[in-house]
C-alpha cells in the first residue's frame, strides 16, 4: 500500500490528483493540504509515504514544508509537483529534501512513476527537470572551478616532469624560498597537501598536460 498526501493550494488540482491517484491498486490519499501548514500538520498525523507537494504554497513556502517533514518524518519522501522549472528553484528544493520533481506540464505517467519510484525511497526527475540540474551543475562548475594562471601551469608542469626544486627555480629564474612561496600558494589554491596529490589533481583536472 502507497500513501499519499496530496498538498496543493488549489481544491481543483487537489481533486484531479486524488482520483487519478486512487485509481491505482494498492494506492490510498490519506489526507489532502492547501497551505503549508496544514501540510506539515497531516504529514505529521497521517505518515505518508509520499507527500505530492506544490512548492508554492501558502502560510507556509513548500521548500520549508518540505524541511519539516523531512526532519521530523525520515521514511517520507517528498516529491514536488509544481508549474517552476527554473534551476534555482529546482536547487532549493532538493536541497530542502525533496527527491522528485515533476513539473505540471509533464504526462500523468510521469507522475504515477515518479510516485512508485519515491515510494521505493529512489529519486525521480523528468526530463526536463534532469536537463536543468545539469545545466546547473555544469555552470556551478565553470563558475567554481580552479583556473590556474599561465605561470602556474608552468609551474605545475615542471612538477609532473619531476624536476628538481633547484632545476625548477633556475628554469623560472627564482629564488629558492620565492619558488617554495608560490608552490605552496599553489598547493593552498587547490586545497592540497602533497606534491603527489597535486600531480594526480592536475592531470585528473587537465590543469596541465600528462
Amino acid at each position: 500500500m502507497i500513501r499519499i498526501l496530496i498538498a496543493d493550494d488549489h481544491a481543483v488540482v487537489r481533486s484531479g490528483l486524488r482520483k487519478v491517484l486512487e485509481a491505482q491498486p494498492g494506492w490510498e490519499v490519506v489526507a489532502e493540504a492547501g497551505d503549508g501548514k496544514e501540510t506539515i500538520s497531516k504529514a505529521t498525523a497521517t505518515k505518508p509515504n509520499v507527500v505530492v507537494l506544490d512548492s508554492m504554497m501558502p502560510l507556509v513556502s513548500g521548500m520549508e514544508a518540505t524541511r519539516q517533514i523531512r526532519d521530523r518524518l525520515r521514511q517520507t519522501e517528498v516529491l514536488i509537483f509544481t508549474i517552476h522549472e527554473d534551476e534555482r528553484h529546482i536547487a532549493e528544493m532538493l536541497d530542502a529534501g525533496a527527491r522528485g520533481y515533476v513539473l505540471k506540464s509533464d504526462n500523468t505517467e510521469q507522475l504515477l512513476d515518479a510516485i512508485a519510484s519515491l515510494a521505493e525511497h529512489k529519486p525521480f526527475f523528468t526530463t526536463i527537470v534532469s536537463e536543468a540540474l545539469l545545466r546547473a551543475f555544469l555552470t556551478r562548475q565553470r563558475r567554481e572551478g580552479i583556473r590556474l594562471s599561465d605561470w602556474e601551469r608552468t609551474l605545475v608542469q615542471l612538477i609532473i616532469e619531476g624536476r628538481t626544486n633547484r632545476q625548477v627555480a633556475n628554469i623560472l629564474k627564482l629564488r629558492h624560498k620565492t619558488l617554495e612561496s608560490r608552490r605552496m600558494a599553489i598547493m593552498r589554491k587547490l586545497n592540497l597537501s602533497s606534491a603527489s596529490a597535486l600531480v594526480r589533481y592536475a592531470i585528473r583536472n587537465g590543469l596541465v598536460e600528462p
